[in-house]
This record gives C-alpha cells, sequence and structure tokens, in this order.
C-alpha cells in the first residue's frame, strides 16, 4: 500500500475546514427543515383537502426520491427554467432542507396525532379557535415529545450532506477526496473522514441521550 502518511497528517486542518462546512449547512438545512416540516406536518392533518394533497404529494416525492437527485435537480435544472444560477451553498442548504422537511412533517404530525383530543377541547374551552390551539396549546408539547426524533434527524441529514461535494462545495467528503488526489491513496483519507464523522455522530448522539434522560426525568 502506497501512501503519504506525513502529507495526509499536514492535510489534516483541510479535513477540519471541512468538518465546519459540514456542520454548518447541516444546521442551516435542519432549520429550513424544521421550519417546512412544521407547516406541512400541520397542512398534513389540517381539514383543507387540497392542502392535505400537496402536503402528501411534497412528503410523498421528497422521501421517494435520492438527495443526489434532488441535489442536482436543484442546482442544474431550476437554472435552466429561471435563467439564473443557483449559488452552491444555496442548493446544498435548499436541497438538503427541503429533503430534510419532509422527514421532519412525518414527525411534526405523528407528534400531534398524538396529543389526546382532550386538548384540542381545552383550546375550545378557553375560546382559542383551531390556530391558535395548535400555536399555545399543542404545538409546545408536540416538540417536547418529538425533539429527540428531531436530533436524531439532525445526525441523518449531517452524513446526507456529503452529497454537496457534487455541486463543488468543500465539505469534510469533498476535502477527503483532494488530500486522496494529492497523497494518490484512498485508504487514509478516507479513514480520516470517517474517523470525523464518527467523532461528531458520537457527540451528537451522546447530546440526544442526555436531552432524552433530562425528558424522561421531567415527565416524572
Amino acid at each position: 500500500m502506497n501512501f503519504n502518511f506525513d502529507l495526509v497528517v499536514t492535510s489534516f486542518p483541510l479535513l477540519l475546514l471541512g468538518a465546519g462546512v459540514t456542520i454548518k449547512i447541516t444546521v442551516m438545512s435542519v432549520a429550513l427543515g424544521v421550519l417546512i416540516g412544521l407547516f406541512v406536518g400541520i397542512a398534513r392533518i389540517c381539514r383543507v383537502k387540497p392542502l392535505r394533497f400537496l402536503a402528501a404529494v411534497y412528503v410523498d416525492f421528497f422521501r421517494g426520491t435520492p438527495l443526489l437527485v434532488q441535489i442536482f435537480l436543484f442546482y442544474f435544472a431550476v437554472p435552466v427554467i429561471t435563467g439564473q444560477r443557483i449559488d452552491p451553498y444555496v442548493a446544498a442548504v435548499g436541497s438538503c432542507g427541503i429533503n430534510s422537511g419532509a422527514y421532519v412533517a412525518e414527525i411534526i404530525r405523528g407528534g400531534i396525532m398524538s396529543v389526546d383530543n382532550g386538548q384540542f377541547e381545552a383550546g375550545r374551552s378557553l375560546g382559542f379557535n383551531y390556530v391558535q390551539t395548535m400555536l399555545y396549546i399543542v404545538i409546545p408539547q408536540v416538540f417536547k415529545s418529538v425533539l429527540p426524533a428531531l436530533l436524531n434527524e439532525f445526525i441523518a441529514l449531517l452524513k446526507e450532506t456529503s452529497v454537496a461535494g457534487y455541486v463543488g462545495i468543500m465539505d469534510l467528503t469533498k476535502a477527503g477526496d483532494l488530500i486522496r488526489g494529492r497523497t494518490f491513496s484512498a485508504f487514509m483519507p478516507l479513514i480520516a473522514v470517517a474517523l470525523v464523522y464518527l467523532i461528531i455522530v458520537m457527540l451528537l448522539t451522546s447530546l440526544v441521550g442526555q436531552l432524552e434522560r433530562r425528558l424522561r426525568k421531567s415527565e416524572r
């Protein structure tokens, strides 16, 4: 096996830079996904049939097609229609965020359906309309129950953002590929990339575990 170990070590700052880009894209994508997922999740169970239909189409499409295809559509196909070139970061965050929104919508929908109907009746007894009941009574309870699932979605999306390299973004995976090209070896750079991903995921998993324990204690 031929590889330049010293060059791999000296290229480690590039991995850290790529990891920072990966985390940045993930955070922005999750924020966008939660925002979209909240509205789509509510639309999935609302009484307006057209909204339910559109929400179902959105969820089915973005859950049923690969994220790589979606980012290609966002980066290459949309400019053909609009005539405007899209920034790679906008394409990455947009496609990852919209994709995440489909999964978050199902998480939110499940959380809303798990809320006891008595909560809705309590809202009506207080004089709240449907929107006020959702905003002030149901949604706060939903976020508390689905927060661990949302954090797990954050972890999953962290790994899925590796597709950002296909549109020219220097994320963690792309950084490893660049190091591979410099060292003419795939083993060490890929192992280094995998370890960095693993460390980040383990830290996030630890945070999710701590949060779940605190939520269980607060419910007692």
